[in-house]
Parts: C-alpha cells; sequence; structure tokens
C-alpha cells in the first residue's frame, strides 16, 4: 500500500480523497493555488504545497510544479480526481518515468478512450452496441453528407476530441449539414485544437445511462450497475440516479456483463464508467470516461462500496476487493450537484457564503468543501456540493430528497437549490419520465410545471 498520496486537485473531490486515504491510514498532500489557501482539504492535509496562483494552468494543471511537490514530499502516488489532469494521458506518463503512481488507468487506454473515434472504434471492436455513425473523421462535406444519408437524418456532428457539448452539432436535414459541419469544426478547433469530426445518428428522445466498471489492469473486471444521468442541461450533468427507473434488473444484468466483458479483453486498471443514449430498449455506445465520476456516490450508496479506496487498492497491485458474484445492489439514490450559479439564467455566483446549514438522517450525505465564512472563488466550478440521499425505493428516496432540501441553507450568494426543489415536485420527474432533452425544455417554459 501507497505511504503517502498526493491529491492533485481541489474542492469537494480533493476532500473526498483525502477520507479516503486517511480511513486507508495514507498520509496526505494537498496541492492548492494562492485561491485556495484556506480550502478545507488544505487544512485537513497531512502536508499541503503552494503550486501557484489562481488560473488552473499555472496551479492545477501546472505539471512540472505538481511533480516538484511529489518530489518536496516524498509522494510515491497521485490520486487526480476528476477534471483537471485526471485524463491527461502525459501526466500519467510523466509520473510513471519519476516512479510515482498515477491512480487510474494506464497512459495507453486515456489516449485510446479520450479519442472520441478511436473510443466508438475500440467499444464496438470489444463488443460494446455503438451509436450508427462514421467510422472515423470526415474529411468532406460530400463524404459527411453520403454518411448521413446512409444513417438518416436527423444526425449530430460531433467533435472527435471534444466534451462538454463543444463541437457539437444538429443537421436536421441535409440543408443543415454545411453549418452544422463549419460550426462543429470551428468550435472544435477553438476548445481543442483539433478541429476532425465524425458523424452519428441523432436520437429524438434517448436517456443517458452509464455503467461503472472497475478493472484490475490483469484482465479481471467488474461493473457496478447504472447510473441515470439524464436530467442535464447544455450536456452538463444535474441531477443523477442509480438505478435507472428506465431499467429492468434483466437489461441492468446484460449490458452491465457486455462491459465487463468488454474491460476485462482491454485488461483496463481502476475505475472507468461507460456511457450510453438509451432509446426504445436499445443502448448506443457514446463515450468511456477513464477516471472516478463525479456522481459515483450513488453507486456507493447502492453498492456499500468505497469507489476510492477501490482505486487506490487497484493502483497498489492488490487487485479488486470483490467478484462480480459479491456485488449486492440495494435501494435507489439520487444525486443532486449544488452549483453556485443563477438558478434560472444560470450565471456563475461567486462570493462569500454568509449561513450554511447541512441536512442530516437516514440516507442523507454531502459531499462539500465549503463552510460557513467560505468565499467561493471566481476561477474554478462552480460546484460547491453534492447533495446525495438513498432510501429502500425510489419513493422514498424522493421523499426522503424534498426534506432535505427543505432543510440545507446556503446564504450569500446565488444557488441551484431552488430548481431542485421546484424538480422534485414535479410528475414527471417523480414518474421517472424524462429524457436528456428534458430539463432544457422544462428550463424554456415547454415542459409542465407539475
Amino acid at each position: 500500500m501507497f505511504k503517502k498520496v498526493l491529491i492533485a486537485n481541489r474542492g469537494e473531490i480533493a476532500l473526498r480523497v483525502l477520507r479516503a486515504c486517511k480511513e486507508l491510514g495514507i498520509s496526505t498532500v494537498a496541492v492548492h493555488s494562492t485561491a485556495d489557501n484556506a480550502a478545507m482539504h488544505v487544512r485537513l492535509a497531512d502536508e499541503s504545497v503552494c503550486i501557484g496562483p489562481p488560473p488552473s494552468r499555472d496551479s492545477y494543471l501546472n505539471i512540472p510544479q505538481i511533480l516538484a511537490a511529489c518530489e518536496i514530499t516524498g509522494a510515491d502516488a497521485v490520486h487526480p480526481g476528476y477534471g483537471f489532469l485526471s485524463e491527461n494521458a502525459r501526466f500519467a506518463d510523466i509520473l510513471d518515468a519519476h516512479n510515482v503512481t498515477f491512480i487510474g488507468p494506464t497512459a495507453q487506454h486515456i489516449r485510446t478512450m479520450g479519442d472520441k473515434i478511436e473510443a466508438k472504434r475500440t467499444a464496438k471492436r470489444l463488443g460494446i452496441p455503438v451509436v450508427p455513425g462514421s467510422d472515423g473523421a470526415v474529411e468532406t462535406d460530400t463524404d459527411a453528407l453520403r454518411i448521413a444519408r446512409e444513417i438518416g437524418f436527423p444526425v449530430l456532428v460531433k467533435a472527435s476530441a471534444g466534451g462538454g457539448g463543444r463541437g457539437m452539432k444538429v443537421a436536421q436535414t441535409e440543408a443543415d449539414l454545411p453549418l452544422a459541419l463549419a460550426t462543429a469544426r470551428s468550435e472544435a478547433g477553438s476548445a481543442f485544437g483539433d478541429d476532425a469530426v465524425y458523424i452519428e445518428k441523432y436520437l429524438e428522445k434517448p436517456r443517458h445511462i452509464e455503467v461503472q466498471v472497475f478493472g484490475d489492469g490483469a484482465g479481471e473486471a467488474i461493473h457496478l450497475g447504472e447510473r441515470d444521468c439524464s436530467l442535464q442541461r447544455r450536456h452538463q450533468k444535474v441531477w443523477e440516479e442509480a438505478n435507472s427507473p428506465a431499467l429492468t434488473p434483466e437489461q441492468r444484468e446484460k449490458i452491465g456483463s457486455i462491459v465487463a466483458n468488454a474491460m476485462r479483453k482491454l485488461s483496463y486498471r481502476g475505475a472507468g464508467t461507460i456511457e450510453f443514449l438509451y432509446e426504445n430498449g436499445e443502448f448506443y455506445f457514446i463515450e468511456m470516461n477513464t477516471r472516478l465520476q463525479v456522481e459515483h456516490p450513488v453507486t456507493e450508496a447502492i453498492t456499500g462500496l468505497d469507489l476510492v479506496h477501490e482505486q487506490i487498492r487497484v493502483a497498489a497491485g492488490l487487485g479488486l476487493s470483490l467478484k462480480q458474484s459479491e456485488v449486492k445492489f440495494s435501494g435507489h439514490a439520487i444525486e443532486c450537484r449544488i452549483n453556485a450559479e443563477d438558478p434560472r439564467t444560470f450565471a456563475p455566483s461567486p462570493g462569500k457564503i454568509t449561513h450554511y446549514h447541512t441536512p442530516g438522517g437516514l440516507g442523507v450525505r454531502i459531499d462539500s468543501a465549503v463552510y460557513q465564512g467560505y468565499s467561493i472563488p471566481p476561477f474554478y466550478d462552480s460546484l460547491i456540493g453534492k447533495l446525495i440521499v438513498s432510501g429502500r425505493d425510489r419513493a422514498e428516496c424522493l421523499m426522503r430528497l424534498r426534506r432535505t432540501l427543505d432543510e440545507i441553507v446556503v446564504d450569500g450568494i446565488k444557488t441551484t437549490l431552488p430548481l431542485f426543489r421546484d424538480l422534485v415536485g414535479n410528475d414527471d420527474i417523480i414518474r421517472g419520465d424524462y429524457d436528456i432533452h428534458w430539463l432544457e425544455h422544462y428550463l424554456a417554459g415547454e415542459t409542465a410545471a407539475g
């Protein structure tokens, strides 16, 4: 087992990793920017190192500074959390070259799954169902039109190196395709330095279903069920559930077995998430995230497994702590991402938290690194924290969520809490009847308020 882990992140995920390390008896190193001098993970870590000024590129993305912090403190492993350097293959390679363990997949797997086109090819080769579309990047508008006609309109033009909805455009008809291609290429080039795009069939009303997997890097892998992440705004997840209200146990086991088998063939190491669009009983692979997900706590709630403990075990060469036959699912869990944003316009709302009170009781968890008097800096993601509730079934879970949303207090800044208070009473949400477009329609006033 590792002696000292450097946590190359900030906010709630840095605190989440720190807690797991402490429970395993591992010393911790917090790195931080000057804007995060008073951050909770910095206060609680055994050691801390300032790695630069507030801009991410000068601190949390500054590989030389993070490597120097490893050398100064003697850290023998790095946990990247999510975001920042968590899916940076070059970072993983550099750590390996300096005999520091990257708590995550191999650099090669990060590269393969980080390229959307190569990821789709790999998924298809491994037996994972994929969305009909081009086999690779489309070079010309003529090629794009031919492929679009073959799979049928509407189609989705996507950036090969994309993420977060950037470089993604819908063409409803042939007439829409040239503009969609040009816009997607332009956005992709600006955002990722790579203007390659590919084409997929556009599904009208899919759900976003993702399957949590774990591999030991030596040919063994398990799945931990699925999460439903269909409530999204601009392709960003807002509310996540486990298990999905749309799937049966038989469907869950079928798709879980497919992805676990694929990870065995790949000899995948660590935590990963296979993301699908799901429509009319069919799953279509969209991407794989080679890291811990923001929404991992809902999986922990229904399995009783600590996913960060598991990541550390696997990275240390100790293998998986359980077999597939030992994975048991119990109850239901929902996570709400509470952001420092206006609940209607979603404009960022940094500033000082003047009053802060968290709910408690059975089945209630708060993953947050804020406290009363803490100032949300304007430099980073607006996530304040995650409210996770669990119950014996979905109905109990929703009632518990409603109660906790009435209890939680975050004053001094605008937050998305009012949105969740609206959603938890909405008839469509209560029925579990929603798709990836539902929230956008709701916010635009096109969906009944319930």
